[in-house]
């Protein structure tokens, strides 16, 4: 499969370690340079904004969708290419979801775990055959990764549910990855 977007589920928030800001820009410009088009959660805040932005400076095109009532907490950034605002959370990530051939998922909260687990779970049942790629800055996917190896060890998934994640160290292994 040949992918020509992008999506990204990031954090709303910058994080603790500007590491977490530094790779966000640096995904987003390597995106626009493989003319990839990035498709996220249309917020101009945190991370969100870090990756739009970059996309946007390096001329990239960006696919923003957004539920009605985030748009004044997540600051709905109006300038993309494409701009859509959902009634509910779901058809957000539907709309994600279905404008995108990979996801990669950088540092952030319950939302990027909620996104991740919904997209993982679709994946192990088949739903789905898309890349699923974890931005590991310094570190951050690392107790994740654990506990999936603990969820595996428990009985309580099979081993393939690991391989059906893929962590990359820097915004260029994960291009890589993607180009594969």
């Amino acid at each position: 499969m040949s992918v020509t977007s992008v999506c990204v589920y990031c954090g709303s928030r910058p994080g603790a370690r500007p590491a977490y800001a530094q790779d966000a820009a640096a995904l987003g410009r390597l995106i626009a340079n493989e003319g990839w088009r990035l498709v996220y959660g249309a917020g101009d805040v945190g991370l969100m904004g870090e990756v739009a932005r970059a996309t946007q400076t390096a001329g990239g095109e960006t696919f923003g969708v957004i539920p009605t009532h985030l748009m004044q907490a997540e600051a709905g950034k109006r300038d993309l290419t494409s701009f859509v605002v959902t009634e509910t959370m779901h058809e957000r990530k539907k709309v994600m979801f279905m404008n995108a051939d990979a996801i990669v998922v950088l540092p952030g909260g319950a939302g990027s775990l909620d996104e991740l687990f919904e997209v993982l779970t679709w994946r192990q049942l088949g739903l789905h055959d898309k890349p699923l790629l974890l931005l590991d800055t310094e570190g951050y996917w690392r107790p994740l990764l654990a506990l999936l190896d603990h969820v595996v060890a428990e009985g309580f998934a099979a081993p393939s549910l690991r391989e059906l994640v893929t962590s990359a160290a820097t915004p260029e292994e994960v291009i890589a990855l993607l180009r594969d």
